[in-house]
């Protein structure tokens, strides 16, 4: 493929006149891709998680999650800012926030009570324990305190906190967008080595663990992603763009790509031997702390997508590239699902015979379940837009 063009910059920062004019189709589909790896993955032995992003790099779906999530961020409400002001910018911000806040509570509930039902009816207090809700069984007027204000997180409870986190600070990081470019980016970064030379972190309740994810690192990958975000709207692209920058990202990806297959061979089959593991093993698996390591991978492998997957690339069109667009176009209420069907699924193969039909059935099943409901809510918000349509000429013809 010839590098020198289109440009890393013209892919993702075209003119403003085409801001707004057609959906980048690549942002829904590697985001409900990453809704779908975060299903397989919170699977314990699901055998295909073998297949998912982490088998071939340092870094999984969480990452392709909050890179997303942080270009999709600043794309839009930096459209906001421009067209009405701050106010209505950071009114809508926080009115994306309490969203995903009554999310998280009530997916809580329903976390719960599935847990809580099945170990009355297979009799088994070990997933009390596994799914760490026994604390808030034991003592619920304290948990629900610490639930809403989200310290305490039981098992797959970790990457929506921080969406939250992040997404309440985010008004202070489209501000300065506005300001320069790259002030946010600045100061992120600069908080992130902060944060991993002095080891800061919000704890959990009831442990005192640090957060699974700790927002005070994760935030970089965030403001990252919102900076790029934002260059649809400013019309400028703050990163380097060269073909040197392009061909550098795709060796890197290409080597950690190698390296990670290798290891994931060795956990397959231990006598093959594991490429630089003493060497990079324990600065790569830091997930906590977004290690160094796993944040230029996946960089890495976003410029590099970047470079060979153009919006107009024609599978994004095809038909079995459809239903992960639309469950990226719907992701919150997809995630949702799938944390439950995940739990639910973990409980199956757990009580019954752990096969590979079976995984095939419950992962199968999962997908129709997270296609399914993307598809409802999409026909939804299609039918919604043409009531809305079909009332504007009666209400002109009325006046």
């Amino acid at each position: 493929m010839n590098l020198h063009t289109p440009t890393t910059e013209a892919a993702l920062a075209p003119d403003r006149g085409a801001v707004g004019r057609e959906r980048d189709l690549r942002l829904d589909f590697f985001r409900g891709l990453s809704l779908f790896f975060i299903f397989i993955d919170h699977i314990p032995g699901n055998l295909l998680a073998y297949a998912t992003f982490r088998t071939l790099a340092f870094s999984d779906a969480a990452e392709v999650f909050i890179f997303i999530s942080g270009f999709t961020a600043a794309l839009v409400y930096g459209s906001s800012l421009t067209q009405h002001g701050a106010l209505l910018a950071a009114a809508e911000v926080y009115r994306r926030v309490w969203q995903l806040y009554v999310a998280h509570i009530f997916l809580f509930v329903i976390f719960v009570a599935e847990v809580s039902y099945s170990v009355m009816v297979v009799h088994n207090p070990m997933y009390i324990e596994e799914m760490r809700v026994a604390n808030f069984l034991e003592a619920p007027h304290l948990a629900v305190i610490r639930t809403l204000l989200l310290t305490f997180q039981p098992a797959f409870f970790d990457i929506l906190p921080l969406y939250i986190v992040l997404l309440a600070a985010f008004p202070l990081v489209l501000f300065g967008l506005r300001l320069h470019r790259l002030l946010p980016f600045v100061a992120s970064a600069l908080l992130y080595g902060l944060t991993l030379w002095r080891g800061w972190a919000p704890h959990t309740y009831p442990a005192g663990a640090p957060w699974f994810f700790n927002p005070l690192a994760w935030q970089f990958l965030f403001v990252i992603g919102a900076t790029a975000g934002y260059s649809r709207v400013s019309g400028v692209w703050p990163f380097p763009a060269g073909k040197w920058f392009r061909v550098l990202a795709i060796v890197v990806a290409g080597l950690c790509a190698l390296i990670s297959l290798d290891w994931t061979i060795h956990w397959l089959y231990d006598p093959f031997p594991p490429l630089l593991a003493k060497q990079l093993w324990t600065h790569t698996l830091d997930k906590t702390d977004l290690a160094p390591l796993r944040l230029v991978d996946f960089l890495a492998i976003a410029t590099t997508i970047v470079v060979f997957v153009r919006p107009e690339s024609g599978f994004l069109r095809m038909a079995w590239a459809r239903p992960l667009i639309v469950c990226g176009q719907h992701s919150l209420y997809v995630f949702c699902l799938g944390i439950v069907l995940a739990v639910l699924g973990h409980f199956i193969l757990a009580e019954f015979y752990n096969g590979v039909v079976i995984q095939a059935a419950v992962n199968l099943a999962g997908f129709a379940a997270m296609i399914g409901l993307a598809y409802l809510l999409e026909w939804y918000k299609t039918a919604s837009r043409r009531m809305r349509g079909a009332r504007a000429p009666a209400a002109t013809s009325l006046e």
